[in-house]
């Protein structure tokens, strides 16, 4: 993927006819951007022994946007010329009408780059991606005969985006990503389990396919593979849980997180809508949103508008304090932007997303968590889940738990979810850990259609009374 970097206004586009075609397209609006994209990826997944899918995948264009109060007019091509841009600025321009607004300030502030602007794929050639695909298929067949099928995939991405604002100001990021994971299935007495791990993020592949770092994975993998052969059916009922630290702050992502976009709250659809300043928490329960953590998988060195990323307080000791923004919600709400405005790429408008959320650390050992269950279980890995942002309700299936009496850690068990409400459920924490981790690299969050990378971290968390779905009386 190595490239001449991303120079749209070099190579393909005067900057000051740009600059000039943008200031026509939002006269009397509120605010707009000229946003360029330049983007490759690639992807290798290796099953059952085999090389299955090889893929590579480049693209670039544009997007450009005019936003008037509440209505947005957005265009966007591929071919990045004079033309195209001045075509999209008539469309965009549509959404102004006959204006009469004052273009909102530009953003503020500056963010030191958070991570290196490099091909994380540039120092490992494809045939040695290839290679370590079949070392890990190998090793994974060697530590436990029960290992019956391994899926393992590398990927690697850059996204090179430009944004040119109509004050003038220009922003630019290039954003490195790369991924391994692994699956392990085995299979005893015509029974079949499989375990997962991976981690990533905007970091070179070097480290990742290093043999100490994809061993690792692959017997961590195979535990969890091996702990749900042995599973017993979930019970159902309302029980206490203790969750894990780290992956299992999805849960808060999803159940609580979204629940904090400006958007939803701009239009009444979040079970947080003007709760600003009340308790919706129980006390010691901190959240951020943070995208200035270094190489994180869902840091941004700047967002997709402009706006510098920053340390968002979103709960602090139980009271709600902020929400996630982008310009547009932040201006109609009356507060300032948060760096939360991202997209997907250039066919996409910006929107609040997420970056890296996760609640803070409490004073709790985890172990006396534990100790202090006395009927309930323990839930260290998540799968897929739903969340209704209007309610805040959520389903979560576990990928990894065990059943917990009197404290002592009994057997894993198998086809558990997590039913409740995500305001709910912060009110009923009543034991907080001091060891906070954040996800190893493998998020990702879907809203209205767009997919952007993100991070979460939990520490080890007691929650009272949520609703377990299972099949054991």
């Amino acid at each position: 993927m190595t490239d001449a970097s991303f120079a749209p206004f070099e190579d393909l586009l005067d900057r000051e006819s740009a600059l000039r075609i943008l200031q026509s397209a939002v006269a009397g609006g509120d605010d707009g951007e000229l946003f360029l994209e330049r983007s490759r990826s690639e992807s290798l997944v290796f099953d059952d022994g085999r090389l299955r899918n090889a893929g590579y995948d480049a693209d670039q264009g544009f997007g450009l946007r005019a936003v008037c109060g509440e209505v947005t007019g957005y265009a966007h091509s591929t071919e990045i010329s004079e033309k195209s841009l001045q075509a999209a600025a008539e469309t965009a321009r549509l959404a102004v009408g006959n204006g009469g607004a004052i273009l909102a300030p530009p953003p503020k502030g500056e963010t030191p780059a958070l991570y290196g602007a490099f091909d994380p794929a540039a120092n490992v050639a494809f045939p040695q991606r290839i290679e370590v695909l079949r070392e890990i298929d190998d090793y994974a067949r060697s530590l436990d005969p029960r290992v019956v099928q391994l899926t393992a995939a590398i990927s690697s991405s850059v996204q090179e985006v430009a944004i040119l604002r109509p004050e003038g100001g220009l922003s630019t990021d290039f954003r490195p990503m790369a991924r391994l994971n692994v699956t392990v299935m085995v299979e005893s007495n015509s029974r079949r389990e499989s375990g997962s791990a991976g981690g990533g993020g905007r970091i070179a592949l070097d480290g990742l396919v290093a043999p100490e770092h994809w061993k690792a994975l692959v017997q961590e993998a195979l535990r969890i593979a091996l702990v749900n052969l042995r599973s017993v059916p979930a019970p159902a009922g309302v029980m206490d849980v203790v969750l894990g630290p780290g992956w299992p702050g999805i849960l808060l992502h999803e159940a609580v997180g979204h629940g904090l976009e400006g958007d939803f709250n701009r239009k009444g659809h979040s079970a947080f809508a003007g709760l600003m300043g009340q308790r919706v928490a129980a006390p010691g329960v901190t959240v951020i949103d943070d995208g200035t953590i270094p190489d994180r998988r869902g840091s941004i060195t700047v967002d997709d508008e402009g706006t510098p990323p920053a340390r968002n307080t979103l709960i602090e000791d139980g009271i709600l304090t902020g929400y996630m923004q982008d310009r547009q919600n932040a201006r109609l709400m009356g507060v300032e932007a948060t760096g939360n405005g991202r997209r997907q790429g250039y066919a996409y408008a910006p929107m609040p997303r997420m970056t890296n959320t996760f609640m803070l650390a409490g004073q709790d050992e985890p172990a006396a968590i534990l100790a202090d269950l006395k009927d309930g279980i323990y839930a260290v890995g998540f799968g897929g889940g739903q969340v209704d942002i209007t309610n805040g309700k959520f389903v979560f299936s576990c990928t990894e738990a065990y059943r917990v009496k009197n404290g002592v850690v009994g057997d894993p068990i198998r086809g558990a979810t997590l039913i409740g409400d995500g305001a709910t459920a912060l009110q009923r924490i009543r034991a907080i850990g001091n060891d906070l981790a954040l996800d190893p690299g493998i998020g990702n969050c879907g809203k209205q259609g767009q997919w952007v990378p993100v991070g979460v971290g939990l520490p080890t968390l007691l929650m009272g009374g949520l609703t377990i779905g299972g099949s054991a009386a």
